[in-house]
């Protein structure tokens, strides 16, 4: 029996079913627009509901002097200046508004004894400015969304992956894409589109990532579609993800553990961090302490399994129970008592920093009526992203794109399809539906993964980021030679030889843009290159076309300028 297609139509198409794709699709509901949001992964388990320590607003609770010019100078400054101003302008503006639409959804945030919100010290910030909900933020933040959707009757259809998006005239009208259990082909005609599908960290051996997540969709999507990515080689490495077992690799291990007292020894013994910083010690910075780690990895004074060891055992029991309950819990599903055996933990991929291009106004792409937000897009975080400041992010650009969509929609006068282009989406899906070649989509996904960890981890040199380039054209080569086996278990073969593009196309990005950025700036390390180059203050922009351009950023307006002093980090821990 010949397999389905099912044709929808709706004004508003969310690609992605996260808090960013969940909150456009909630601003349109609301103003009475037609949307629908799909998603490859349950609409419970998307990325968002992983992000546990807080969301920022300057809402002033804690710390009556704090104001939304210093949240902007805070985050401008910790991009090492590679962040937008006019993005951080929006979204720090914008944030108390974002915590109200979280309250009117009936999120329960931690409260103080008289009622006011709580906000607790994120590293890098000058004033509390993080709200939260015990260790669960994110996971909350989601629950609130589905519920407020749920309320709205928003279609929301899980288990869709979207393969291409429908362009015609430089203008989308909409999206293809097949249902993951039993392979029926959604035709989406749709106005315009909001692209909310992650970011590409999945491409590295260590990640944060679940699998099959973050493993480049948007970038791939976007890119296809005629759209630019810019700075997608600055990415965010955790520092502590477990090593084993091998089914938990990337595993985080928040950095509380740290601020409670964590410390860190490489397999001598040697707590290592006083040659890094002295002054902090464990509780310095996000990309210091990855980078410490790597080193003494690197240099042969790693575990066996190529860690370090975190040690919190010789702290009370007690302050364990109470202050890292869900870090115990994790690992003791994992064999593991941390009340008497250290854990051993490696630099992780943990954020996409850059992204899609986007203008800062609406988050409009180079394509008309395409839309991208949360971790597939960039400008806000620059080289460092401050803890907190992706959820907010989130809230901020879900509520403009929507309403930036919907006017957009209602500007037409007409929408033009092209037969041509949905016809070279149903062939795309046929052909990988027909490929009975020899090599496996699993082994080329390890072998990408393998080539970013060696050549475009922590830290990167000219000689290692052109071999990953080299190895890299074998992996293409070799992947127009795949088979693809849907099974009974459904489609899920179909969709890993997606994601393989994706993460081809997201790897190639991250290299050639490595490459280009000749300076150690953030979370960018170039060995051969380890000052900060003022010439390379600016963005870099990647298509497969016109290759890198370089994109000046504007200049920061004298009153947050002038609020981007040194932050005391004491009695903080640095996310």
């Amino acid at each position: 029996m010949p397999i389905t297609e099912r044709q929808l139509s709706t004004t508003v198409l969310v690609i992605g079913t996260g808090g960013a794709g969940l909150r456009a699709a909630i601003e349109l509901a609301e103003a009475g627009v037609d949307v629908v949001a799909v998603g490859k992964r349950p609409k419970e388990d998307t990325h968002t509901s992983l992000a546990a320590g807080g969301i920022n607003a300057a809402l002033a609770t804690m710390d009556p002097e704090d104001s939304w010019q210093q949240h902007a100078a805070d985050t401008l400054k910790e991009s090492y200046l590679l962040g937008d101003p006019r993005t951080a302008e929006i979204v720090t503006q914008g944030a108390a508004l974002g915590i109200d639409d979280l309250e009117r959804y009936g999120m329960d945030f931690a409260r103080e004894g008289d009622g006011r919100i709580s906000q607790r010290f994120f590293g890098a910030h000058k004033f509390r400015r993080t709200a939260f909900a015990g260790d669960y933020t994110g996971l909350e933040i989601q629950r609130t969304l589905i519920r407020r959707a749920s309320q709205l009757d928003i279609p929301m259809l899980d288990s869709v992956y979207i393969t291409r998006l429908l362009v015609h005239d430089g203008a989308v009208f909409g999206a293809y894409g097949f249902d993951l259990t039993n392979g029926t082909r959604h035709l989406v005609h749709a106005d315009a589109v909001i692209l909310a599908a992650g970011g590409h960290t999945r491409i590295w051996r260590r990640t944060s990532s679940r699998r099959d997540e973050n493993t480049g969709d948007s970038f791939r999507l976007a890119v296809e579609a005629g759209a630019r990515l810019r700075d997608p080689e600055l990415v965010q490495f955790h520092p502590s993800g477990i090593i084993e077992p091998e089914n938990a690799a990337g595993t985080l291990v928040s950095e509380a553990a740290r601020g409670e007292g964590g410390i860190l020894r490489n397999a001598l013994g040697e707590r290592y961090m006083n040659r890094y910083d002295p002054q902090r010690m464990e509780l310095s910075t996000r990309d210091r302490v990855a980078l410490a780690s790597y080193t003494e990895i690197k240099e042969g004074r790693g575990t066996a399994n190529g860690g370090v060891w975190l040690d919190v055992s010789h702290l009370p029991r007690q302050t364990i129970m109470n202050r890292l309950p869900r870090v115990y819990q994790t690992l003791l599903e994992l064999q593991l008592d941390i009340t008497r055996e250290p854990i051993e933990v490696a630099p992780t991929a943990h954020y996409s920093m850059g992204g899609v291009w986007v203008r800062p106004e609406d988050h409009s792409t180079d394509v008309r009526g395409l839309y991208a937000i949360g971790e597939a897009s960039s400008g806000l975080h620059g080289a460092n992203r401050l803890g907190g400041n992706s959820l907010i992010e989130l809230l901020v650009y879900g509520r403009i794109t929507g309403q930036a969509a919907a006017a957009y929609s209602r500007s037409l006068t007409a929408q033009p399809r092209s037969a041509t282009a949905v016809a070279q989406a149903r062939t795309e899906v046929d052909e990988l539906l027909a490929a009975d070649g020899p090599e496996n989509v699993r082994a080329l996904q390890r072998a990408i993964r393998n080539t970013m960890t060696e050549h475009a981890g922590v830290v990167r040199d000219e000689q290692g980021l052109r071999t990953g380039l080299a190895e890299l054209d074998t992996i293409e080569k070799r992947m127009q030679n795949v088979g693809v086996h849907p099974d009974i278990a459904g489609f899920q073969d179909l969709a890993h030889a997606f994601d393989l593009k994706s993460a081809a196309l997201a790897a190639r990005a991250t290299l050639e843009a490595a490459l280009e950025r000749r300076e150690t700036r953030g979370c960018h390390n170039r060995s051969d290159y380890p000052d900060m180059d003022p010439a390379f203050r600016v963005n870099l922009v990647w298509s497969p076309t016109t290759g890198i351009t370089h994109e000046s950023i504007p200049a920061i307006p004298d009153e947050i300028a002038s609020l981007m002093a040194e932050v005391s980090t004491e009695g903080k821990l640095v996310e």
